[in-house]
C-alpha cells in the first residue's frame, strides 16, 4: 500500500500529476486543500461537525474521526488562523505552531493506513521514516510553469505570473527550511526528481508507477 509525497516548484503540475497518481493506484489524495479543511473543521465544536455533510469512508471523514473531530471541545481555538494570539490562550500559546501541528498530524494519520498520496507541506520530510513511502519532487523550465501559471490562474500577463512564481517558490521555500531546516530543492531528500516540462504529466506517472513496481523491498 503506496505512500507517496510530491515535493514541487510552483506550476511544476503537482497537484495535478497527484491525482492522477491517486487515481492510477486507486488512492487517497491529500493536498493542502484538504489538510486546510481538516484544520478547519478540527477547530469547530462536535455540533458543527457532524453537521457538515461529509461521505462516510471518504479520506476527509476518517481523518476527521481519527484526529478527535467528534470530541466535545475544538482541538484548537478557532482564532488559532489569525494572526495574532488569543487574549484568553495559555502564554506559550503560539497560534503558528498550533495550525502546524494539526498540518503534520493530519499528514502523518493519513499516511498511517497507507495507499495515500500526499502533495505538499513538507510530507518528503515528515515522513522521511515511513516505512515503503516513496519522495517525489516535481520540476520544470521556469518558461513551462509561467505557461501553466497563466492557464490555470487565468493571468493574461506573463510578468505577473512571474512575480507569482517567485513569490509562491520562495514562500514554500522558507516553510520547509523553518520547520524542517532544509533546502527543498535539494535532490537528496528524493527517491526520484522528474521534469514535468520534459516528461509531460502522463510519462511522469508512468516513470513513477513503473518505479513502485521495480524497487527493492524495505528490509
Amino acid at each position: 500500500m503506496p505512500v507517496i509525497t510530491i515535493g514541487r516548484q510552483f506550476g511544476a503540475g503537482g497537484a495535478t500529476v497527484g491525482r492522477m497518481l491517486a487515481d492510477r493506484l486507486k488512492a487517497d489524495f491529500l493536498d493542502s486543500r484538504i489538510i486546510d479543511e481538516v484544520a478547519r473543521r478540527l477547530q469547530l465544536p462536535k455540533e458543527e461537525v457532524e453537521a457538515e455533510d461529509e461521505h462516510p469512508g471518504s479520506l476527509l471523514a476518517r481523518l476527521l474521526v481519527a484526529l478527535g473531530s467528534a470530541s466535545t471541545e475544538p482541538l484548537i481555538p478557532a482564532e488559532a488562523g489569525a494572526a495574532w494570539t488569543p487574549p484568553n490562550a495559555a502564554p506559550t500559546f503560539d497560534t503558528r505552531k498550533a495550525i502546524l501541528q494539526i498540518t503534520q498530524h493530519v499528514i502523518q494519520e493519513a499516511a498511517r493506513s497507507g495507499n495515500v498520496v500526499i502533495v505538499g507541506r513538507g510530507g518528503a520530510y515528515l515522513l522521511r521514516d515511513h516505512p515503503g513511502a516513496m519522495h517525489l519532487f516535481l520540476r520544470a523550465a521556469e518558461a513551462v510553469r509561467v505557461k501553466a501559471i497563466m492557464e490555470r490562474l487565468r493571468i493574461a500577463s506573463e510578468e505577473e505570473a512571474r512575480k507569482r512564481l517567485k513569490q509562491t517558490d520562495e514562500n514554500w521555500t522558507a516553510y520547509i527550511r523553518q520547520v524542517y531546516g532544509h533546502d527543498r530543492i535539494h535532490p537528496a531528500h528524493y527517491d526520484m526528481v522528474l521534469d514535468t516540462g520534459r516528461l509531460g504529466y502522463e510519462a511522469t506517472v508512468d516513470s513513477v508507477l513503473a518505479a513502485l513496481q521495480t524497487r527493492k523491498p524495505i528490509t
